[in-house]
């Protein structure tokens, strides 16, 4: 299969460049997978398409102030390095531009209390720094690093909150999971009212959110890996789910690699590990029931996900019906939920 099969032509004015407010009154495409139909929503209707023994599954990663920029030691030469994830507790792997100003070896200052020593060089092109400070880390984080938004947003983020989800708890992503930014705590309240459980899990966001598919054919496509942590008790209360005839809701792609790696045996495992899942049509679902998800860009494999899901030739159609209507697209875009309706609520 080509990577060229999953592209499409966007208009730029359709790049969301900031989120609407209240969150929960972005739209909501649903695609009702079996019959093959879109109905067009807000997203504070999605209570009518969830059952009271359903779960939804969301990721409680919380976006760190990851980017930084600084000079390499002895030069005037800028640098901005995007962390991706600690290798130790002194060092994280992390993409350096331009890369080559920091061969290894290489010192990079980015203030008083913060610096940084190239240790090596990975497969990937990114680089192991190993850090010295002053203080406490997070704190000189907070105070030196910014927000690393998606390069596709240009407008400056007033309210630096608006890209981390309401129920943002673990500290560890590059980016944010975005099917996550549509929730409100009184939307999270109503679904858990009528009986449908929250169930929170983590997938610390990493370079695949930022790194087009490069390759000619879709199965030349390396993931790059990422930390996931799932806890027993919510392990148990997907297999109780899923024994009990519920649905697994899962929302972003995120959650979706995280519940298929643990579950392949049908079962879903707790734990904690790295993942470097790649979910492209000709995959066996095992886990998920439904899925909550916003517009992704051409050629990615988040893209890939959703097609492989709900399949391509539908993807491609309700793609092009976003287009049509003007929904928003990517990070601070709109939602859309694929799910089989004839198995929700309203039946």
């Amino acid at each position: 299969m080509k990577v060229s099969e999953f592209n499409y032509d966007l208009p730029n004015q359709l790049i969301a460049q900031t989120p609407v407010e209240p969150r929960d009154s972005s739209r909501l495409m649903v695609i009702d997978i079996a019959a093959e139909r879109i109905e067009h929503r807000h997203f504070y209707n999605l209570p009518e398409y969830l059952k009271p023994n359903d779960i939804l599954v969301i990721n409680e990663s919380r976006v760190i102030p990851a980017r930084l920029f600084g000079r390499r030691e002895g030069t005037q030469a800028k640098i901005e390095v995007l962390l991706l994830h600690p290798v130790t507790d002194r060092s994280w792997e992390a993409l350096v531009k331009p890369g080559k100003r920091c061969p290894v070896g290489a010192k990079i200052c980015f203030g008083p209390d913060l610096s940084a020593s190239v240790a090596e060089k990975t497969e990937s092109g990114g680089r192991i720094l190993e850090f010295d400070w002053q203080g406490d880390f997070n704190a000189v984080l907070e105070q030196l690093g910014e927000t690393p938004l998606p390069p596709y947003i240009k407008a400056k983020l007033e309210d630096k909150e608006r890209y981390q989800t309401v129920y943002a708890n673990i500290k560890g992503s590059a980016a944010a999971p975005t099917a996550g930014l549509h929730f409100t705590p009184s939307l999270l309240n109503s679904l858990q009212e009528m009986g449908v459980k929250i169930v929170p899990l983590v997938l610390h966001v990493g370079v695949d959110t930022f790194r087009p598919v490069k390759v000619t054919d879709v199965a030349d496509h390396q993931m790059h890996s990422e930390y996931y942590y799932l806890a027993e008790e919510h392990a148990a209360a997907i297999n109780k789910c899923k024994q009990g005839g519920g649905r697994v809701i899962a929302v972003g792609t995120t959650v979706v690699r995280t519940l298929e790696t643990l579950g392949r045996s049908g079962k879903i495992l707790p734990g904690s590990g790295w993942t470097d899942l790649f979910i492209y049509p000709g995959f066996e679902f095992k886990i998920i029931d439904g899925l909550v998800t916003n517009f992704h860009l051409p050629q990615s494999s988040l893209l890939m996900l959703v097609s492989a899901f709900a399949g391509l030739d539908l993807i491609k159609r309700a793609y092009q019906v976003a287009i049509d209507h003007e929904y928003r697209f990517f990070s601070f875009g709109d939602a859309m939920l694929l799910i089989n309706k004839e198995q929700s609520n309203d039946t």
